[in-house]
């Protein structure tokens, strides 16, 4: 760990870039036999709804080439069991922690977030890739106008920082992240999965429950860049990159084209030690270009 290394993310001071991300890293304890969880930058928490979901039933995680498609259906224990039995271990790992926040209403994201407001910890990553179950079921993410809404009404509640995650299979994602800086967004977490397919020739079937999963891995680091890269040019709030990140190079892909951090998921199922190898990796490439991580952050855009 170098100073080489430390960045500000919206007031947020994180030793790297590096943060782990939501549903790849549980609630941090479960990697401390890989190494000590002390040197990240971050982790963002498992999803955490208003109330438990025990998540979808059958088949959850299915290979695919570079990649995974998982159907996992924020299986959580619920915001009120969460604070009550997980934030304070959190918070003893010696990293900056983001509690990863879902909802299926508004009013379970504005209770989710009341309730978070008397809890210590770095930020909100909102996941609005949620169905909004009084309007068909249609994500929030998916609209800018729904996007919007869900933003405005947490950000007159909470008292942390918000980081809105956003999904890449909406077709105006510029538009909706432009809605959501509006309304007061902290900043920006993306590319979350992609929707994707799977069938099980042997069985001929579709293995999920619910037809469709959500791809991540390295299979998505070029569309990953491209979104982001494409958002970063359009908005002033600092931007939370991910997709397929699983070395030091890609990290810094990512902060050239647009990112002020990074979060690395997928990868951590690939190799248990990868974020301290990442982490090791990047502090020796500054160290031997005698630079700072900084120097790379929105290089490209």
């Amino acid at each position: 760990m170098t100073s080489r290394t430390e960045i500000d993310l919206a007031g947020i001071k994180l030793k790297n870039p590096i943060i782990m991300a939501s549903g790849t890293y549980g609630f941090g304890e479960e990697f401390k036999d890989f190494y000590d969880p002390k040197i990240l930058g971050g982790i963002s928490s498992k999803g955490i709804t208003r109330h438990p979901k025990k998540g979808n039933d059958g088949i959850r995680i299915w290979e695919t080439p570079s990649g995974i498609l998982n159907s996992i259906g924020l299986e959580n224990p619920g915001v009120k069991e969460f604070v009550k039995i997980k934030i304070n271990d959190m918070n003893k790992l010696g990293t900056e922690v983001f509690v990863n926040l879902g909802g299926n209403t508004i009013e379970e994201y504005i209770e989710s977030a009341e309730i978070l407001n008397d809890y210590d910890f770095a930020a909100i990553e909102l996941n609005i890739s949620c169905p909004n179950v009084k309007e068909g079921g249609m994500a929030f993410g998916m609209d800018k106008d729904s996007a919007a809404k869900v933003v405005r009404e947490v950000m007159k509640v909470t008292n942390k920082k918000v980081f809105v995650k956003l999904s890449p299979n909406a077709g105006d994602i510029v538009g909706i992240a432009k809605a959501v800086e509006a309304e007061g967004a902290t900043g920006l977490s993306l590319i979350n999965t992609i929707l994707g397919m799977a069938i099980d020739l042997d069985r001929e079937e579709i293995p999920f429950d619910n037809t469709y999963a959500g791809l991540s891995g390295p299979a998505v680091k070029p569309i990953a860049l491209r979104i982001l890269h494409q958002v970063a040019k359009n908005v002033d709030i600092p931007i939370i990159g991910m997709g397929g990140i699983s070395n030091y190079r890609d990290v810094l892909e990512f902060l050239m084209a647009g990112a002020t951090a990074v979060e690395v998921g997928t990868y951590n199922f690939m190799n248990p030690n990868g974020g301290a190898e990442i982490i090791s990796d990047l502090e020796r490439y500054l160290e031997e270009k005698n630079k700072n991580v900084n120097d790379f952050i929105k290089k490209l855009v």
